[in-house]
């Protein structure tokens, strides 16, 4: 790997994004503010994308102006097309770019509402609207570990798909995402296994949806595989809107911490700090 630094990755707005009820701004930006404090590596804590399609996400800008940006923790928002490349390359505050490429021709279609190919081209145009303004893009592998449309899948697409991203288009984080929520523990280390060693300047990261009593049986494969990068929401909050009706929430990050901690593994994460983020989700999502 590039980096075999423990990143975690906190994602409040894949939290969000689903909610039927809108969060207001001053809600958002408190609770993202408390995350920040925590030591995470990134946030992701936004999009720019269209409202009709993502109604929650219609204030990320205002969001982003009221986040008190003391430490190292860098800022991720996600986009689905050049327009909104353009829209979140244009503040200083965001380090990263976030889109969902899908080894699933059908969830291209629901999610971005375009071809796989059409999206590859995307792609190369979003990756030379980073490089230029000086952000990186982390393209998301959607349905990384099968999908629900009876589609083809091996660990083979995947590997090609990210061979593409990296060796054509110069992408170096890729995270591959269980969109679902349907892989086994044995699916996470063979994928995981095969592309760490074929592309070692990769930075790979787990993305996975998941039910709390899986969490640890999936982060144990990833992580004994190679992966040092992992996606989580505190109480698994979220999930893919896009993807069925019946959503599978995020990898629960203090399950998530647990793991980790339990294997002596260093996070960065503070304890308190964590805790008190921990406590003021009640705030912001329906229990």
């Amino acid at each position: 790997m590039l980096n075999s630094k423990l990143k975690l990755i906190e994602c409040p707005r894949d939290a969000m994004q689903g909610l039927h009820d809108f969060i207001p701004t001053e809600i958002k930006a408190h609770y993202i503010n408390s995350l920040l404090s925590c030591g995470f590596d990134t946030i992701d804590f936004g999009s720019f994308v269209s409202p009709k399609a993502i109604p929650q996400m219609r204030d990320t800008a205002d969001v982003l102006s009221k986040l008190n940006l003391t430490n190292s923790t860098k800022l991720l928002a996600i986009i689905a097309n050049e327009r909104g490349a353009t829209e979140a390359t244009s503040f200083e505050e965001i380090n990263y770019l976030g889109y969902p490429f899908s080894v699933s021709e059908e969830f291209q279609k629901r999610n971005t509402n375009s071809t796989i190919l059409d999206s590859l081209t995307l792609v190369e145009q979003m990756q030379n609207t980073c490089v230029k303004s000086g952000k990186e893009l982390v393209v998301y592998l959607s349905m990384g570990f099968g999908n629900p449309y009876n589609e083809e899948w091996n660990p083979e697409i995947v590997q090609k798909w990210s061979d593409i991203l990296f060796t054509k288009l110069g992408v170096k984080i890729l995270a591959v995402s269980d969109t679902i929520g349907s892989a086994t523990p044995d699916q996470v280390k063979d994928l995981f296994s095969l592309l760490i060693p074929q592309l070692p300047s990769v930075e790979f990261g787990a993305h996975l949806h998941t039910k709390p009593d899986c969490a640890k049986e999936l982060i144990n494969a990833a992580y004994s595989a190679g992966c040092r990068r992992f996606d989580g929401a505190i109480k698994g909050f979220g999930g893919c809107p896009m993807a069925k009706d019946d959503l599978t929430g995020n990898m629960p990050t203090e399950i998530m911490l647990d793991w980790f901690n339990e294997n002596e593994i260093i996070t960065g994460i503070e304890p308190t700090l964590f805790k008190k983020a921990y406590l003021e989700a009640n705030s912001v999502f329906p229990m």
